[in-house]
């Protein structure tokens, strides 16, 4: 498992594995009947934004019972809801994992990584340093209000739609079907591939 810091701090909601954990979670990942796959969405824009959206993929690949499978390009996206030119650009990607975890408990680390990144819920469609969404949990439609599955608005959002596309070309959101389609509806605009930036997978 990977080290993983912010600024030169240890991430809080990271604790020492033990062994024998890691040798679990390897083995649940050569299953196909125990690990889950789901789709996540990263976004930021504040402060060093690439970093940190590599620094959360290094996080999500040290928490216990998640492995990070794939990782997107990188987009630049205006923001949603607020006034031209009132907040910085974004920088988003998707990631695919597998994961032995429940939703709830992948709810709870993507909140965790938030916070290990100072992120402030004080308004909505604020800037952020750092947005985790579980976007799709394996097949899974759920309309709890804590955790709604699929995401409610990932059918709207070319800055999800078109970076999982990219990683996962036969995707489907589940209850709206194939991404590929989905992403011939909705408007491209303010939604730019950065082939000059690249996040990698942890090592």
């Amino acid at each position: 498992m990977t080290a993983f810091s912010t600024e030169g701090h240890s991430d809080p909601t990271v604790q020492p594995v033990p062994a024998s954990v890691v040798q679990q979670v390897d083995a649940a990942d050569t299953t196909l009947h125990n690990p889950k796959r789901a789709v996540i969405s990263l976004g930021s824009n504040l402060g060093n934004r690439l970093e940190t959206l590599q620094g959360a993929i290094d996080a999500l690949e040290d928490t216990p019972g998640v492995r990070v499978k794939a990782v997107s390009p990188v987009y630049e996206t205006e923001p949603w809801g607020v006034e031209p030119g009132s907040q910085p650009s974004y920088f988003n990607a998707v990631v695919l994992v597998k994961t032995t975890l429940p939703p709830s408990s992948l709810l709870e680390r993507a909140h965790a990584v938030e916070e290990a990144f100072h992120r402030v819920r004080e308004e909505r469609w604020g800037a952020r340093t750092l947005d985790v969404d579980i976007v799709a949990y394996d097949g899974v439609l759920s309309d709890d209000p804590l955790l709604t599955l699929p995401h409610p608005r990932a059918h709207e959002r070319a800055f999800v739609l078109a970076p999982w596309h990219d990683v996962d070309p036969e995707a489907q959101l589940p209850g709206r079907g194939p991404v590929a389609g989905l992403l011939g509806t909705v408007t491209r605009h303010g939604v730019e591939p950065r082939e000059d930036l690249e996040l990698h997978l942890p090592e």
